[in-house]
């Protein structure tokens, strides 16, 4: 399931990830936004109908779970940024984010060890592939 969430959405979910669960009281006093009750009781009901949350009865109140972890959620919007806004490579993304974003450099040093052991990982080869696979889409491959 693609988690493609709005920026309201995302705060919500935001909420659930770092509680686990909460009602719509409880989201409403942690989001960013002041926000009614209501806005934020029709943001969970539609993550809900998405499958993105589910609830369960807690006397009067609703109490919402999250069912995408932020991690596959993370994924996935990633996956849909480097399709969307960078043609499908993700090497774009990575040059852009080291060009156009102020990096410490121990942050650079542990991005170029990731680096390092991704290229040092058998069948990483599937990752140029993909690469090349974009280029060939944009018209500038093989």
């Amino acid at each position: 399931m693609a988690a493609d969430f709005g920026d309201r959405e995302l705060d919500v979910m935001g909420v659930l990830w770092e509680t686990g669960s909460a009602t719509v009281a409880e989201v409403r006093d942690r989001l960013p936004a002041d926000l009614a009750y209501t806005t934020v009781l029709t943001i969970l009901r539609n993550l809900e109908a998405k499958g993105f949350v589910r609830h369960e009865g807690e006397g009067k109140a609703h109490r919402y779970f999250p069912k995408v972890a932020r991690k596959a959620a993370g994924r996935s919007a990633v996956a849909r940024l480097i399709e969307k806004m960078f043609g499908g490579d993700p090497a774009l993304l990575v040059s852009h984010l080291v060009s156009d974003h102020p990096l410490s450099a121990a942050e650079l040093k542990k991005l170029h060890a990731t680096l390092e052991e991704k290229l040092a990982k058998p069948g990483s080869a599937g990752a140029a592939t993909t690469s090349n696979t974009a280029r060939k889409r944009r018209g500038g491959g093989k």
